[in-house]
C-alpha cells in the first residue's frame, strides 16, 4: 500500500470505499505494489505467491456490483494467507519443495468466508516448512525477515503473514497455530495475533500438522482488525467435523459500559512469570495489566500447576501427529523419492 493507505485499518478501508473516496481496485493495486516493494526492494521474502490477477479481478467485481456487497463488513480489504491454507488456482507449497508446483483444486472455508465478506486476497505468505518451526528461517524458499528490524527473525511458523501485516501490505492475514505459530510471530512483529479456541474456526483447507492442536488464526494491525477477521470466519462448517456448533459472539462489542471492560476477569498464571523471565518482558506485561485495570478489568493471580509439563506433552503429541499427517507427502505421488 502507499504510505497513506498503510495507515488505514480494515474498517477505515471499507468506510472509504463506501463513501466513494477510493475504489476496491485502487486499494488492491496499492497493496500489490506494497507487496512488490517489500519483497523486491526490501528483500524481506514475505510472499511465496502474489495473486495479482485474482486480486484485481476480485476488486473489479466489488466495484461493479457494490449493491451486492452493501453489508459486507470487509469490503475491499486486502488480506494475505499463509501458504499451508488452500486457495483454488494458487500454489500451496507449505514452504516445501515437495509441494512445489502443486495447485489446489479447492479453497479453505476461512478464505471463502473472508472473500464473501468483501475481502480481496493479495497473496500467499512464507512459512517454516510444513509449519514446523518458530522463526520462518526454515522455508525451502528462504527465510523471511522482520519488517521492524530486518536483521531479526519475524517469528514463526506464520512469520510471512505476520510480516505482511507489520510491513503494511495488508491489515488482516491468516496464519495457523499448532504450538505458538500465530501468537509468537505477532509478538515479534508488534501486531495482534489471535489463536482461536479449538473448533471455533473451520480447518477445512488447512494442510494438517497436528490435528488435535492445529487452528487457523488471524493477524491484525490492531485488536479491531483481528476481531473483524475472526468474527467473519468463526462458526460451524459441515466440512470440518471438529468445528463446533456454538454461536460466535460479536468480538467488536464492548463487554461492559461504554469504554469500559468492567466485569472482565483476566487470570495471571504465576508459572508464566518466573524470576528468570526477562525483566523487559515482565515490565511490558505489567504495563499491559495496568492498562487493563484502568479499563475496569480484574486481574486475578491463578496457578496452572501442570505448566512445566506442557513442552514434554507437546513434543509427544505434535511429532506423532505430524508423522502421520505428513507421511503422505514423502511418496510416489509427489515424486520426491
Amino acid at each position: 500500500m502507499t504510505s497513506n493507505d498503510r495507515a488505514l485499518t480494515a474498517a477505515q478501508i471499507t468506510a472509504s470505499i463506501r463513501a466513494g473516496k477510493r475504489s476496491a481496485k485502487d486499494i488492491a493495486k496499492s497493496a500489490l505494489a506494497r507487496a512488490r516493494e517489500v519483497d523486491e526492494r526490501d528483500k524481506l521474502n514475505v510472499f511465496l505467491t502474489r495473486a495479482d490477477k485474482q486480486a484485481i479481478e476480485s476488486a473489479e467485481r466489488l466495484d461493479e456490483d457494490a449493491a451486492a456487497f452493501e453489508n459486507a463488513p470487509l469490503l475491499g480489504v486486502p488480506f494475505a494467507v499463509k501458504d499451508n491454507i488452500t486457495v483454488t488456482g494458487l500454489p500451496t507449497t507449505c514452504g516445501s519443495r515437495i509441494l512445489e508446483g502443486y495447485v489446489s483444486p479447492y479453497t479453505a472455508t476461512a478464505v471463502e468466508r473472508l472473500r464473501a465478506a468483501g475481502a480481496v486476497l493479495i497473496g500467499k505468505t512464507n512459512l517454516d516448512e510444513f509449519a514446523m518451526g518458530s522463526s520462518t528461517e526454515y522455508s525451502a524458499f528462504g527465510p523471511t525477515k522482520n519488517p521492524i528490524a530486518p536483521e531479526l527473525v519475524p517469528g514463526g511458523s506464520s512469520g510471512g503473514s505476520a510480516a505482511a501485516v507489520a510491513a503494511g501490505v495488508v491489515p488482516i492475514a491468516f496464519g495457523s497455530e499448532t504450538g505458538g505459530s500465530v501468537r509468537q510471530p505477532a509478538a515479534f512483529c508488534g501486531i495482534v495475533g489471535v489463536k482461536p479456541t479449538y473448533g471455533r474456526v473451520s480447518r477445512y483447507g488447512l494442510v494438517a500438522f497436528g490435528s488435535s492442536l492445529d487452528q487457523i488464526g488471524v493477524f491484525g494491525t490492531n485488536v479491531a482488525d483481528a476481531a473483524l477477521g475472526l468474527g467473519v470466519i468463526a462458526g460451524l462448517d459441515d466440512r470440518d467435523a471438529t468445528s463446533v456448533d456454538v454461536e460466535a459472539p460479536d468480538y467488536l462489542l464492548p463487554t461492559g459500559e461504554a469504554g469500559s471492560l468492567k466485569g472482565v476477569v483476566i487470570g495471571r498464571p504465576k508459572e508464566y512469570f518466573p524470576p528468570e523471565l526477562d525483566s523487559r518482558i515482565a515490565a511490558l506485561c505489567d504495563r499491559a495489566f495496568d492498562r487493563f485495570r484502568a479499563l475496569g478489568v480484574e486481574v486475578r493471580d491463578v496457578s496452572l500447576p501442570h505448566t512445566s509439563l506442557a513442552i514434554q506433552v507437546y513434543y509427544i503429541v505434535a511429532p506423532a501427529e505430524a508423522s502421520s499427517n505428513l507421511a503422505r507427502f514423502d511418496g510416489v505421488r509427489y515424486g520426491m523419492r
